[in-house]
């Protein structure tokens, strides 16, 4: 993983600032059970719920932890999963895990979840906001987190091996807009699936880092992408692949229907 020492920048700061001005839900505190139920269901792209029978609705959160690097960029720090885990082994994800009983909010899920999984001390990330929720085929709510590190060095990545192979981080700027032009590079492609009758695409994002290979995609390219429209102010659209034709519908409904969960 990448080593900065520079601290709070006024770069930095504006980007802090324009986070907690964003028009987001930014409501800290765990829904409700019947909330939860309706949340937990995916929605299409005229926001109708669908029912996903037998499932049980559950709500998590991840963090999405970013810094600036030498340069002024923003980076956001992410995992590679255990190959010993269960579900989505060796898959590239944010820090984070299901809301457990002593939570009090989406907050204490994301900061206790990155302190097991990475070593972060919750006390030197500053918690900007939250997005609104992602929504997944297996009927788990995801809250994203935005925090900051002022102080890179304040940070010392301590893996958890059961669940955690490597940590690293990228450029948050590779999941801004541009992604959307028609001229794809070798780093960035997207696949059209289908599931339930529903067409999306499916975006994957190829990541060096200290000669090692990642790939990062479904949910998690999913939660960037919107992050990435948040913290850079871009238009977060793009054109449906048979939802409806010749209509625009935004990313996060799209990202709905993804398969992969947390």
């Amino acid at each position: 993983m990448n080593s900065y020492s520079f601290g709070r920048s006024e770069t930095l700061v504006k980007f802090a600032q324009r986070l907690r001005l964003a028009d987001q839900h930014n409501n800290f505190d765990v829904l409700d059970d019947s909330s939860k139920v309706k949340d937990s269901r995916i929605q299409d792209s005229d926001a109708e719920l669908i029912p996903l029978v037998g499932l049980k609705p559950s709500r998590a959160a991840v963090l999405i932890c970013l810094f600036e690097d030498e340069r002024g960029h923003l980076r956001v720090i992410l995992t590679k999963r255990s190959s010993a885990m269960s579900s989505h082994s060796g898959e590239v994800a944010l820090p984070g895990g299901k809301w457990e009983e002593s939570d009090a909010n989406d907050v204490d899920t994301a900061l206790r979840e990155a302190q097991e999984e990475i070593g972060l001390d919750p006390s030197i990330v500053e918690v900007v906001t939250v997005l609104d929720p992602f929504h997944t085929k297996r009927n788990i709510t995801v809250a994203p987190v935005i925090g900051i590190i002022w102080d890179k060095r304040a940070f010392n990545p301590v893996p958890n091996a059961a669940e955690v192979e490597s940590i690293f981080d990228a450029p948050l700027e590779i999941f801004s807009s541009k992604i959307y032009s028609c001229v794809q590079d070798e780093n960035r492609r997207q696949e059209e699936r289908e599931w339930m009758g529903y067409k999306y695409l499916l975006h994957f994002f190829d990541h060096q880092d200290e000669n090692k290979s990642y790939v990062i995609w479904a949910l998690t390219a999913g939660i960037l992408i919107k992050a990435a429209s948040v913290v850079y102010q871009q238009p977060l659209l793009l054109k449906s692949v048979g939802l409806h034709s010749g209509t625009e519908v935004a990313i996060e409904d799209m990202y709905t229907l993804l398969l992969p969960s947390v």
